[in-house]
């Protein structure tokens, strides 16, 4: 029997970003229905398997924007058929799944995506695996700011 990976999303007008977080994941397998039936497959570290499949709320492209297998987790964007923003991620209307959960780092809200544009440029697939910050907190230097006012 599978097991399901942790997923992360997030949306824009145009696209949804998926991170699956399976580290060294190998044989990985991406499917795309424009129904908006989407399908994900590929082997753990240990050789257990791993899969899932997503209903969408609504329809989207059938081929995947982007895909990127790195160390730690896996990315995708995904196209919409219709630009618009979902008011949730799956079709069904009941709670989602546990493994499923909202991406804070990469959500926007609608009136914040014109600001992101230029960000959204690499469909939100970052080529380091992980941020370039190393997990530590950015602060501003006070005394610079201080010295301004």
């Amino acid at each position: 029997m599978s097991r399901q990976p942790e997923v992360l999303w997030a949306q824009r007008s145009d696209r949804i970003y998926l991170t699956i977080s399976l580290p060294d994941a190998k044989g990985v397998k991406i499917k795309a229905d424009p129904n908006g039936l989407f399908s994900f497959s590929a082997t753990g570290p240990h050789g257990e398997p791993f899969s899932f499949s997503l209903e969408l709320f609504d329809s989207i492209k059938p081929e995947v924007g982007k895909l990127k297998t790195g160390l730690r987790n896996i990315t995708c964007s995904i196209y919409k058929e219709k630009t618009a923003w979902w008011r949730h991620l799956l079709k069904s209307k009941e709670k989602s799944a546990p493994y499923i959960k909202v991406d804070w780092n990469k959500w926007c809200d609608e009136d914040d995506e014109s600001e992101l544009s230029s960000e959204d440029d690499n469909d939100g697939v970052n080529d380091e695996d992980e941020s370039s910050d190393d997990g530590m907190l950015y602060l501003p230097d006070l005394e610079k700011a201080r010295k301004k006012y």
